[in-house]
């Protein structure tokens, strides 16, 4: 696209299916060069990922030619699928959703600092509490039912 001048900073995070520890230390580098490569191959830019066991955090820059819906779908698709051929040692997924917000580049620092802590702030903090503390913040409105 000639002429289109974007800078579409997301934070986004989803959690594996049902939120169990799947994965684990010896593949977290490997599955997140793994969605980093997805991300790049759909002209997105991985700017950080990181998280605990059960869930991730992705901080990256959307093509202004993708959706945030198709990226998501494709990430997921691709990278659980790798993951299940890669270590076959339990089946691996995601949860259906996700959660994303917009990043002002004025709070990319301060965002960049909240995902590397990931493993800290998980110590006080359940990924029930961390995503409606994200959406009240967003002013997303939600239903609390489907933060479980």
């Amino acid at each position: 696209m000639a002429h289109t001048y974007t800078n579409l900073l997301t934070h986004a995070l989803f959690s594996t299916k049902d939120r169990q520890p799947l994965i684990r230390t010896e593949m977290k580098s490997d599955l997140y060069a793994y969605m980093g490569g997805i991300i790049t191959n759909l002209r997105c830019k991985p700017v950080l990922m990181n998280g605990p066991a059960d869930h991730v955090h992705l901080l990256f820059v959307l093509a202004a030619s993708l959706s945030l819906a198709e990226l998501m779908e494709k990430l997921k698709a691709n990278s659980s699928k790798w993951a299940n051929e890669r270590w076959q040692r339990r089946a691996f997924s995601w949860q259906t959703g996700y959660t994303a917000f917009s990043v002002s580049q004025s709070k990319l620092s301060e965002v960049k600092a909240y995902i590397s802590h990931q493993e800290e702030h998980h110590r006080k903090v359940t990924y029930q509490e961390e995503v409606v503390a994200l959406l009240k913040k967003h002013g997303v409105e939600f239903d609390p039912r489907f933060v479980v």
